[in-house]
């Protein structure tokens, strides 16, 4: 099907078609379930528009464990539901929906009890494999397998040997989150939806008690817009309260947010051939493959502070550190990090005082006439969440509307991803590319890699790696601006690639040159390049600042010392 390029003019079209006439619905939020939501209400029919006041998947969704998975922690709380639930999604998106992006990753589970641990977390990981199995959606992973000890240090050669007395291997899928959110906006565009980021919602419009649509700031051109729809879907995860307040009504529930960090570390730092997921007094930990890195996470604390920026501090990187060592042969140091993030998980707040125990289900609300709240819920079961939203949105259009059809609508890229795959090498003869660049291609676009490597083939200089980041090509910079709607360097650095985590300079030394690719696409001048590098560079100082402090307050005070809003 044709792709939906979102560039700037696009944005600008976008802006003005949502306020020219009323949508079915307009869905605020572009994290993964408003993004979601928006696809969900184009494929039925229904004229849908999405605004987002950041950049598509800058809170939640951009900052995950970067898993797919069918949470296998909740069968020990006997949530048999959920976990159902999203092992068919997992299926649904590794064999079906996203194969392009989302992929198969062992995890090895060390045993520490001789005996009754084997049954009791092999019983679980047998029930978990069965469960999957029984939906059909199975197919796609191996099964998991019972190691001994010496088995499993040949797996794993990073673990200490008292570690350990065996083990168990199971398989999960992961995928990039960010990118994963961009394809849904953007296979939503493609299906009709009228999608903005940098378009703030700042307040509801009201006919008595009904809201009957959105006035949205421009925060890049300036101006706003009035858009009226029949039904609008507040999508804002852990700022869903803040979204509420703004139509007076607290809500049938509260959202907590709960922050997790995350490190990233070199591949040669842990010596391992799988991931791993240890178990810590409060949850479990991930060691996660990652291309050329591990991902180590996560934490699980109360948060009260920023929203928008949630800070990791000292304490948060030592508790990873001190817990993942405590199984390493060789320790990590600080100096083997060279990422952090953090993000806030949006919890519905029960009668429990820790988050660990908040519920991870979601819910669907209808507060007042004309607005739908959908929130809590897990990256993995997205796709459910935003069919409940628009089912629940439809209750009020007074149309009659097809049922929903995403569980059969592929995303964009994943048609062809396939035969391209296969043709691999065919693809690199004829662009000239090494065959390993034109597969890390297909793995970030799927069979949209067609439009970077016509990029290349305009411009061949754009067929050079990054100097300072030599995992991306040039190409992929231009793209992320001129195809998938990044308006900033933070934008590209941060969540169209993940420069920002995945060196130790956190994307520093690439600032001017991606900049500079930016700049024709987006119209910047010199000035406006030096004011995008220098925004940049002080982001990244408040945030190794903020990780240098000892706890959550001064952490967060930190970095709050870099501006939000690059200026113009």
């Amino acid at each position: 099907m044709r792709t939906a390029t979102l560039g700037p003019a696009r944005r600008a079209e976008s802006l003005a078609a949502m306020a020219e006439r009323e949508l079915d619905v307009l869905v605020v939020g572009a994290g993964v379930v408003g993004a979601g939501t928006a696809l969900d209400a184009a494929t039925r029919g229904l004229s849908t528009g999405l605004v987002e006041a950041r950049d598509w998947a800058s809170g939640t969704s951009s900052r995950s464990s970067k898993l797919i998975h069918g949470g296998l922690r909740y069968l020990e709380m006997l949530d048999f539901a959920l976990v159902r639930e999203a092992l068919k999604e997992r299926g649904l998106l590794l064999e079906r929906l996203a194969p392009h992006l989302v992929k198969p990753v062992p995890f090895l589970y060390p045993l520490q009890h001789k005996g009754w641990e084997r049954l009791y977390a092999g019983s679980g990981v047998a029930l978990y494999d069965a469960m999957s199995m029984a939906r059909g959606h199975g197919r796609g992973l191996p099964m998991h397998r019972h190691l001994s000890r010496s088995h499993a240090l040949r797996v794993a050669p990073a673990l200490k040997k008292d570690a350990l007395v065996g083990a168990l291997q199971y398989y999960d899928a992961q995928m990039d989150d960010a990118r994963f959110v961009t394809t849904l906006v953007r296979t939503a565009a493609a299906y009709g939806a009228q999608v903005a980021n940098r378009a703030r919602v700042t307040s509801f419009i009201r006919e008595g008690e009904r809201v009957v649509g959105a006035r949205v700031q421009d925060v890049e051109a300036g101006g706003e817009y009035e858009i009226r729809a029949k039904q609008v879907v507040n999508a804002t995860g852990v700022w869903t309260d803040d979204t509420q307040s703004m139509v007076g009504e607290r809500g049938q529930f509260h959202v907590r947010a709960s922050k997790g960090i995350h490190l990233v570390v070199p591949k040669d730092r842990i010596h391992s051939s799988t991931g791993l997921i240890l178990r810590t007094e409060k949850s479990v930990l991930f060691v996660i493959p990652w291309g050329r890195h591990w991902i180590i996470g996560t934490t699980d604390t109360d948060w009260d502070l920023d929203k928008a920026h949630p800070a990791a501090s000292s304490a948060d990187i030592d508790y990873l550190l001190e817990h993942v060592n405590s199984v390493l042969h060789v320790p990590l140091t600080r100096d083997d990090v060279e990422g952090v993030y953090a993000g806030l998980r949006p919890l519905l707040a029960g009668e429990s005082d820790a988050t660990s125990k908040l519920s991870r289900e979601h819910t669907v609300a209808h507060p007042v006439p004309g607005l739908v709240v959908v929130a809590g819920g897990k990256y993995t079961t997205y796709r459910v969440m935003a069919k409940d939203a628009v089912d629940e949105a439809v209750h009020g259009l007074d149309l009659r509307v097809a049922e929903c059809v995403t569980e059969d609508t592929p995303l964009l890229g994943a048609e062809g991803y396939r035969a391209m795959w296969n043709a691999r090498a065919r693809i690199a003869a004829r662009t000239g590319l090494h065959v390993v660049r034109v597969e890390h291609l297909l793995n970030r676009y799927g069979a949209m890699a067609e439009e970077v490597l016509e990029l290349i083939t305009a411009d061949p200089s754009l067929g050079a790696p990054l100097h300072a980041a030599e995992d991306y090509l040039r190409a992929e910079i231009v793209y992320a601006a001129s195809h998938e709607g990044a308006r900033h360097l933070d934008d590209v650095l941060t969540r169209r690639t993940r420069i920002s985590i995945e060196t130790f300079d956190r994307g520093t030394r690439s600032a001017r040159e991606a900049a500079e690719l930016m700049a024709p696409v987006l119209g910047w001048d010199k000035d406006q390049v030096e004011r995008e590098v220098e925004h940049y560079e002080k982001r990244v100082e408040a945030e190794r600042e903020s990780q240098r402090q000892p706890d959550d307050l001064t952490a967060d005070a930190a970095r709050l010392g870099a501006p939000d809003i690059v200026p113009r």
